[in-house]
């Protein structure tokens, strides 16, 4: 493995972290209907186990509405079952050949609990970029045990390494921000 794979690994499995810390911040319930908030609930159908997304389209017509079109008419009421078993607090309507889903109000004592909730996954994610950059040093250690790394370029390459988790946590953070803002918002 040389310098310029390690470093590329490195951003690559950051921008992995974020994107996943992102994909979780999205998941999270805020006063705004988003399909991310159930696409990922888990249905009992056809013997088999499957992401809600996989079963039906998912729309929001309305800011505080969501909707769900199963493909098939007879994965409904799995659906539902598989909301209402979800922890998400919401109450789906079913409608002949579609499911409701109303976003109620949230209380400021709920906006706190998502807040602690969020800072949890941002903290994961942070830890799993601190992780990256203590493998990747590694690396660098290795390969300057080998001979095959001077002392100079393994300083290099560690500063390098140190600034892309820097740049990765500062994103991290960032989009931690946006999303309290956008959950205290009433």
């Amino acid at each position: 493995m040389t310098l310029d794979d390690i470093l590329f690994e490195a951003e690559e499995k950051m921008t992995k972290t974020e994107e996943v810390v992102l994909h979780e911040f999205s998941g999270v319930r805020t006063g705004k209907a988003s399909p991310a908030l159930v696409e990922n609930v888990v249905v009992d159908v056809y013997g088999a186990q499957m992401r809600i997304r996989e079963l039906a389209g998912i729309t929001t017509p309305e800011p505080r509405l969501i909707l769900i079109q199963p493909w098939d008419v007879n994965t409904v009421h799995p659906i539902e079952k598989a909301i209402q078993k979800s922890n998400l607090g919401i109450n789906p309507t079913v409608d002949k050949k579609c499911i409701r889903l109303v976003l109620p109000e949230l209380s400021q004592e709920r906006r706190t609990e998502l807040t602690k909730v969020v800072r949890k996954l941002s903290e994961d994610g942070r830890v799993a970029v601190r992780h990256v950059r203590r493998d990747s040093i590694e690396h660098l250690k290795k390969l300057k045990q080998d001979g095959k790394l001077a002392e100079d370029e393994e300083k290099t390459a560690e500063k390098a390494i140190q600034k892309l988790t820097d740049d990765f946590i500062g994103k991290i953070d960032a989009a931690l921000a946006a999303k309290e803002k956008e959950i205290m918002t009433v």
